[in-house]
């Protein structure tokens, strides 16, 4: 069974981890505690402040796959972080202030779920996940999370809830690409950064069927975006290179996948772009945010792609 390792290019803003989930399952086995029931707690922590411990990310952990392919026997792998990358992607997701997001099952994205600690485990037996029976090793990163949710924490509370999960956007390290300026890349090159995107993508999912019945409105965000990079050339910026092939895509009206389609509705959470802040009121173009936005589809691509999912995720 290959065995491939998982990294993060700290230089693209979309690499790592976007998310932290709670599942019934979490895919490094591993549990969290919920502080108010265990028997160890911190003297400043009562049970009316709805806190749990857990590990986010274990390094050097075989964490098994399986990729479906229509006509082809069922492809199956194993993944995993070093201790380099799993430090890497805990700093990063402090340093991009993700600190309030989070999904249930990694399908719902939730409100009032909150990381209040964050740390890397540098001496298990002294290290206070210990405290909790995490069985932590070396190198693992070590979360605390807040619940001001209700229904989330009668969840937790009732064991709906388990165990954390990651969920971001990495590279194998073979196919991870180094730091790139996106004025120097050509139709050929963003083509073939979209070729890998996929196939990276297709190891955590497979569905081979495509959409195009996305709105024009979202078609004329993604061009407005393109004229204004060929217009201001340097002055653009907000888009990495793949962001740049989805503008393209999108104004295009070309086919996406499934994949392309749940990135585009993750883009809910920068809402807040929509509109063009004030400093640049009149020159909308110099607002990163505001550029990633409509380059994604805007708010007519990206609640389209909200619908969307829902219903492919229903069979309809």
């Amino acid at each position: 069974m290959d065995i491939i390792e998982l990294v993060v290019n700290e230089y693209n803003l979309e690499s790592g981890v976007d998310a932290i989930s709670l599942v019934e399952y979490p895919a490094i086995e591993e549990d969290f505690v919920a502080l108010n029931s265990h028997k160890v707690e911190f003297k400043a922590i009562s049970e009316d402040k709805r806190i749990i411990v857990g590990l986010a990310l274990i390094p050097d952990k075989l964490i098994y796959r399986r990729m479906e392919r229509e006509g082809m026997a069922p492809y199956e792998y194993n993944i995993f972080f070093t201790k380099e990358t799993v430090r890497k992607v805990a700093e990063l997701y402090l340093m991009r202030h993700k600190g309030n997001n989070a999904t249930l099952e990694h399908e719902v994205e939730v409100d009032g779920v909150s990381l209040v600690e964050s740390w890397i485990v540098e001496d298990p037996k002294t290290d206070k996940t210990a405290l909790y029976n995490l069985n932590a090793v070396e190198g693992a990163w070590a979360v605390v999370l807040r619940v001001n949710n209700d229904e989330v924490w009668a969840k937790v509370k009732n064991g709906t809830f388990k165990g954390l999960s990651i969920e971001g956007k990495f590279s194998d390290k073979m196919a991870s690409l180094a730091a790139y300026d996106d004025e120097e890349q050509d139709e050929t090159e963003l083509e073939a950064l979209t070729v890998i995107e996929e196939l990276l993508a297709a190891l955590e999912s497979v569905d081979l069927a495509s959409y195009d019945d996305y709105p024009q409105a979202a078609s004329d965000n993604a061009q407005k975006v393109l004229n204004w990079r060929k217009r201001y050339g340097d002055e653009v910026n907000g888009m990495t290179a793949i962001g740049w092939r989805r503008a393209n895509q999108l104004a295009k009206r070309q086919n996406i996948s499934r994949e392309t389609i749940a990135r585009m509705a993750s883009f809910a959470r920068h809402r807040k772009n929509a509109a063009v802040v004030p400093e640049y009121r009149g020159k909308a173009w110099k607002d990163a945010g505001h550029v990633a936005w409509l380059g994604w589809g805007g708010t007519e691509g990206i609640e389209w792609a909200q619908r969307k999912l829902a219903q492919i995720k229903r069979g309809e």
